[in-house]
């Protein structure tokens, strides 16, 4: 029996409660309440079942706090410059405590919960709750500098910012619990309808719909699907139902085992789920954001002897190694414009990677998923070698990145392509979501400008050198007053008339101890074409020259190409010191139009960069020099 005198008394009992767990929790009151109102809209639509439950706030507590700490914005209460400052003391004591550890404090001082239902509230035993709630009342009282005695009465005091606040009308939460319902009922069946109708096929919605092919993905191609957000204010705005599931992460890895480990808000720890990720979130501004992680892992069976003689015997077990773990992220900004800036923050912490010795492979531009959408491949060389792949699109309000880290074979390209356009027709259709995915086409496009000068590498550009300690580490750019990058055949110098915005910069490793030798410098310039097309050749010369001349110099070319809007040289170089000893060096010479680089690198001992990395190092060089020849 839904009996609305009911619902309406119990409102009215509980709502101020609940808001200030909630603002406790949170330190957020507009969140808080829109959390708890929230909260009781859900309890209308079900009022049936949860109107018989004896503890009716084991059903709606959960509700509110949850919705509380996804909506918040974090640290709020710095700027509310109405706030007593014994109220903001309090609140920053509270959020230098891990989650649980707040939960537990708010509960066990606000609520009137038992100490056994604070932990099972919290989903620990209550040995487990007793230990961590000792060591939250330590910390509180350590960082609000106030005795434990006071915690209850400084928790109490947080209804002060609270007192003003104004509730709809009971009735105004019974209308919007059953617009709810009504909802549910009818806008899932016409969405699935109107998708069977339009295309024949469903589009994939994260967890529930696991995709065989890219055809079950499809989903018309710019079109928006805005879901009835003002009629269902109780639904979430980021559902978890909307990320991708276990079974949907075998593209990203077949023949893996992948397991969930976590479905979280992101707002304990340092909040850095993903490589390369800078900050806990691109729009640190936004609304909400959800997020999951997953391992991969493959069974293999070890085999080992035990026994001596005849009693020897080979003894079997299976060992799980964890080969792949990924990460998907879906943030909600307060509008598109913010949303825009959030993606173009998380595609430079891919393109900008400042995780040592890794190296950007590579970046495409992907069309028809999303409003806008890129990919990124990268490779780690440290002590596992693995293959970062990246997806980050925006969507309305929302950017989704998802992040996968292989240490075996890494993710091909289509099921890159095909796992974002997953992930984003899983929120199609949610709460400021914009266009869904439809069959997505990707392009090879140059690397994002990531703050360095024109035309010059960053060390995200620079491949594996074998041997060495520590990561690539590169000077200030500077007047290229000398060029180290030049060889003894060719003495280039970009100094002279007609030649403008010469920088040079060196990498090294300086944590390699007695690397004498070893280094990267790059000289750029800027010209008019013709000119910087005969330097290039100038350099080409006097290089071919060089090795037929010298006996003690050996000339090898890598690569060579040109045209009338570039040119690309490489070679490899030998000079001889005496009979037993030789120096070797490797060598590009670079033109985008106006723009020419010359590149050298030189080992030392087994301290060496592999020919293919060096050629396509080059190639990275021509594709950073497009500024720089349209700066000039």
């Amino acid at each position: 029996m839904r009996s609305p005198e009911t619902f309406d008394a119990y409102y009215v009992e509980t709502r101020n409660r609940l808001l200030h767990e909630a603002y406790a929790l949170t330190g957020d009151a507009p969140a808080s309440r829109a959390a708890v109102r929230d909260a009781f809209v859900v309890a209308w639509h079900r009022w049936r079942k949860v109107g018989q439950l004896e503890d009716r706030d084991g059903y709606v507590r959960p509700l509110a706090l949850g919705r509380a700490r996804r909506r918040h914005t974090a640290r709020i209460w710095h700027r509310d410059k109405s706030l007593d400052p014994e109220v903001r003391s309090t609140l920053d004591a509270l959020s230098k405590l891990t989650t649980r550890q707040r939960e537990l404090l708010v509960l066990n001082g606000i609520s009137a919960l038992s100490l056994g239902e604070v932990a099972r509230t919290v989903g620990l035993t209550r040995a487990d709750a007793e230990r961590e709630l000792q060591t939250a009342t330590s910390q509180f009282s350590l960082h609000r500098d106030a005795p434990t005695t006071d915690i209850p009465r400084l928790l109490h005091a947080l209804t002060g910012p609270l007192e003003d606040t104004r509730w709809p009308r009971a009735t105004v939460i019974r209308r919007a619990g059953a617009a709810r319902r009504r909802t549910h009922t009818v806008i899932g069946a016409g969405l699935a309808t109107a998708a069977l109708l339009a295309s024949g096929s469903l589009v994939a919605t994260g967890a529930g719909a696991e995709p065989t092919s890219l055809r079950e993905e499809k989903a018309t191609p710019g079109v928006t699907v805005h879901a009835p957000v003002d009629d269902d204010p109780g639904a979430e705005m980021i559902s978890a139902d909307s990320l991708l599931s276990s079974a949907q992460l075998s593209r990203f890895g077949p023949g893996l085992d992948w397991t969930e480990t976590a479905t979280t808000d992101n707002l304990d720890g340092d909040g850095l789920l993903a490589p390369c990720q800078r900050e806990r979130f691109a729009d640190p501004d936004g609304v909400t954001a959800l997020a999951r992680t997953w391992e991969g892992t493959e069974t293999r069976v070890e085999r080992t002897k035990v026994g001596k003689g005849d009693q020897q015997r080979t003894r079997r077990r299976e060992v799980a190694d964890v080969r792949s773990t990924a990460v998907q992220m879906v943030e909600m900004s307060r509008n598109e414009r913010q949303a825009a800036q959030g993606f173009e923050t998380a595609s430079l912490w891919f393109a900008g990677c400042i995780d040592p010795r890794t190296q950007l492979l590579g970046t495409r531009t992907v069309k028809r998923v999303g409003d806008e959408a890129r990919t990124f491949r990268l490779r780690s060389w440290g002590k596992e070698p693995a293959t970062l792949t990246v997806g980050t699109a925006r969507t309305g309000n929302l950017v989704i990145t998802q992040v996968v880290r292989s240490r075996g074979r890494a993710v091909p390209d289509k099921a890159v392509l095909t796992g974002l356009a997953a992930a984003v027709n899983g929120v199609c259709g949610s709460e400021g979501a914009g266009a869904c995915a439809g069959r997505a086409r990707a392009r090879v496009t140059p690397p994002l400008g990531i703050g360095t000068p024109p035309g010059l590498l960053s060390v995200v550009d620079l491949p594996p050198v074998a041997a060495v300690r520590g990561p690539w580490v590169g000077t200030e750019p500077e007047r290229a007053r000398s060029n180290y990058a030049a060889t003894r055949c060719d003495r280039t110098t970009f100094q002279g008339k007609g030649i403008s915005k010469a920088l040079t910069r060196t990498f090294l490793f300086p944590e390699t101890p007695k690397a004498n030798q070893l280094g990267l410098t790059q000289t750029v310039g800027a010209m008019k074409p013709a000119r910087a097309s005969t330097f290039v050749d100038q350099v080409r010369d006097r290089i071919q020259q060089c090795g037929r001349a010298n006996l003690g110099t050996d000339v090898t070319q890598l690569a060579s190409s040109s045209s009338k809007s570039g040119d690309l040289s490489v070679w490899a170089l030998n000079f001889e010191i005496n009979d037993s000893q030789s120096f070797p060096f490797l060598m590009a010479i670079v033109r985008d139009g106006g723009a020419v680089s010359q590149l050298g690198f030189a080992p030392d001992r087994t301290m060496t960069m592999s020919r293919p990395d060096f050629v396509a190092l080059a190639r990275r060089v021509a594709e950073r020099l497009g500024p720089l020849d349209s700066s000039g």
